[in-house]
This record gives C-alpha cells, sequence and structure tokens, in this order.
C-alpha cells in the first residue's frame, strides 16, 4: 500500500513539475540547476535530502544496469515496462526533491544569520 502511495505521488508531482513552468513555478531548468547544491549541501548535512537521494540513485543503478537486459531479451515489451516505469518515478522524484530543495533555499535564505538576545 505505501508503495503504490509513492508511486502515486512521484506521477503527480511529475505531472505538476511539468506543467509548473508555465504556471509560475520553477522551471525544469532551475530544477536541474539545483542538483549539484542539493548533493553538497545533502553531503554536508545541511539538508535532508539523503534517503531520498539514495533512492534516486538506486533507482538510476537500476534503470543502467546491465543485469536489467537479460529480462529484456526475453520479454521484449514486458521487460522494458519496468524501465519505464522506474524512469518516470525517477522522473517524478527529482523533480519533486528539487522543488522541495528550492524551497528550503528561499527559506534558508529569509533567515539572517546572528545570535537570539534573550
Amino acid at each position: 500500500m505505501a508503495k503504490t502511495l509513492h508511486r502515486t505521488a512521484a506521477f503527480t508531482a511529475l505531472a505538476k513539475a511539468l506543467t509548473s513552468g508555465a504556471r509560475g513555478g520553477p522551471s525544469i531548468g532551475k530544477r536541474l540547476a539545483a542538483l549539484p547544491r542539493m548533493l553538497k549541501a545533502t553531503a554536508k548535512g545541511h539538508y535532508d535530502g539523503g534517503t531520498r537521494l539514495a533512492m534516486m540513485a538506486a533507482a538510476t543503478a537500476y534503470v543502467v544496469s546491465p543485469v536489467d537486459v537479460v529480462p529484456e531479451m526475453f520479454l521484449f515489451v514486458f521487460g522494458l515496462a519496468d524501465d519505464a516505469v522506474m524512469i518516470t518515478w525517477l522522473a517524478g522524484a527529482v523533480l519533486a526533491e528539487t522543488a522541495r530543495f528550492l524551497e528550503w533555499e528561499k527559506q534558508r535564505d529569509a533567515v539572517l544569520p546572528g545570535s537570539v538576545a534573550g
């Protein structure tokens, strides 16, 4: 049940992201440009995207893995269907996570560094 909800959320995020550029949301270019900053902020521990980034990396490894070619050779279209689903999920997840990261950056930049006087 939880996997179905995650897939539905990823597909919904993909649909929203593809149409958001025209609606005033972050463009795909801004989202892709945010990827290196997101990876750097996650590696430094500033951003909490570690688990989500690991899932995206695993999905990418699955799609490009040569082990996955074997079922595709025997199952043809059905073997490619799992890749299509994985790529769609991955695109939705990347777009959703970059939108979340851009919002996090915006909120982080709105906070003035300093100390609280008590």
